[in-house]
């Protein structure tokens, strides 16, 4: 995750940005290199991330999964810092570190005692540009990588219906392929394709520092400017549009898997902020996926589970802050002695009433502090804090609209929300997968049946 030295003096200009009650300092480096810094003075504790503008998205087909692969490889050493010496390094000073690959980012955090973010810089700066792809250690990262996916995937029934409901529900946008990569790409992956893949797209002006915590900003600029700033940039290819074509009506698949239950899945073609033609349409669907699964009292669960009894388990989702368009997700788990069908015409009858009827406003009021109390709960946390600047700047829609995300929602209408299920949620648009379970193999033992995570792989 970090980079060194060269005898390079870069002079920065510093923009520094102000939004509510959130002060985010912005600069951007001489070589591109983009830094966040977010004071946060509750702990003596920083959290500091590195996001790249690479992940799955941007892989083509014969190397997917290269991404994540390269994330693992990311911890096996430069000429500097030798395989396994960052893990020891970050925990020899008391600190933890990870990373997690998804469809448009990689990043790679640590969490230190605030006086030891110079550990930190120094390592990350390392292997931005110096990192050693070196067979064995590939060797034996790419079992690791094989193994992971069997667990995570071949050996999960939900996520294996997942994985073959988005490629089913996409035709043309790369969201159809996993973050880990289809299996025989994953087999078939070089140190060749590691090596090129990471000269591409790892470089300072293709990343974003992120730092939040109890810290001085400019003192943290500096320590940034030193470490990073004598990296040089990379001459960064064009990303091409590929854009999901128009789906000509509803897309059905029924995945036969050995499983002890029945599980449900729609989704919904959906614009993200990034791509609607008004921005108001992505917060009213966000809202709308409150209405339905935002808390005990919202609809599904309301309705499905301790009304008509006809779901075991019921969820919807959307994310608004995505690089490409997505999907409005409904997911479900039938109540014993009732079917898939069902379950996928009560939930269709759910978001027929969306499209027919508005909501009332005391509904409406109650969803929004719901889900405005659930965002506002998670920015507690120091490093949700750096992960929503770190996303959102990476997805090219920079930083502050987090802190419009709370004014955006308290502006959306009975009607938008109408208009928009009208919009979107509406058959032409939509995929449904049916998990029919298949008896479970003699010995062999399923492990228990969760809510998918949706994307991304953390070492």
């Amino acid at each position: 995750m970090l980079l060194h030295r060269c005898a390079l003096l870069l002079a920065t200009v510093p923009l520094v940005a102000f939004s509510g009650e959130t002060k985010v300092h912005e600069f951007k480096l001489d070589n591109g290199l983009k830094v966040l810094i977010q004071e946060d003075h509750r702990a003596p504790v920083a959290v500091s991330q590195v996001w790249y503008k690479v992940g799955s998205s941007y892989e083509y087909g014969g190397i997917t999964g290269v991404s994540h692969m390269l994330e693992h490889m990311m911890f096996k050493g430069t000429k500097k810092h030798p395989p396994g010496e960052f893990s020891r390094i970050i925990a020899a000073n008391g600190g933890s570190e990870n990373a997690f690959t998804g469809q448009d980012y990689t990043a790679y955090f640590q969490t230190l005692e605030k006086s030891r973010l110079n550990v930190s810089f120094d390592l990350e700066a390392d292997r931005m540009r110096n990192l050693q792809i070196l067979e064995p250690e590939f060797v034996k990262e790419q079992q690791v990588v094989i193994e992971e996916r069997r667990m995570r995937t071949d050996d999960q029934p939900r996520a294996k219906m997942e994985e073959h409901f988005q490629a089913m529900a996409f035709t043309s946008s790369p969201y159809k392929n996993p973050v880990i990569g289809w299996p025989d790409d994953i087999a078939g992956l070089t140190v060749k394709d590691l090596s090129d893949w990471y000269q591409l797209w790892y470089a300072p002006n293709n990343a974003t520092l992120v730092v939040v915590g109890d810290i001085d900003p400019k003192a943290v600029f500096e320590l940034a400017k030193r470490h990073f700033g004598p990296l040089k940039s990379n001459s960064l290819p064009t990303v091409k549009p590929r854009h999901e074509v128009q789906q000509l009506g509803p897309r059905r698949m029924v995945a036969k898997i050995p499983a002890k239950l029945p599980y449900l899945t729609m989704g919904y073609k959906a614009p993200v902020l990034r791509t609607v033609e008004q921005p108001w349409e992505a917060y009213a669907l966000e809202v709308a996926a409150g209405i339905l699964d935002g808390g005990n009292s919202a609809r599904l669960s309301t309705r499905l589970v301790r009304g008509q009894q006809i779901a075991a388990g019921v969820g919807a989702g959307y994310d608004l802050y995505g690089r490409m368009s997505g999907l409005f997700t409904l997911e479900g788990t039938p109540a014993q002695g009732k079917t898939l069908a069902e379950l996928e015409k009560a939930l269709s009858e759910e978001v027929a009433r969306l499209r027919d009827e508005r909501v009332a406003p005391d509904e409406l009021e109650r969803v929004k502090a719901q889900v405005m109390a659930s965002k506002i709960y998670q920015r507690d946390s120091i490093f949700y804090q750096a992960m929503q600047l770190g996303l959102t700047e990476t997805v090219d829609l920079g930083w502050k609209v987090v802190d419009e995300y709370v004014d955006k929602l308290t502006q959306v209408t009975p009607e938008q929300i109408q208009q928009v299920a009208q919009k979107y949620l509406v058959d032409d648009r939509l995929s449904v997968g049916y998990l029919e379970p298949q008896p479970i193999p003699e010995g062999a033992e399923l492990p228990a049946e969760g809510n998918m995570n949706g994307g991304a792989n953390v070492r």
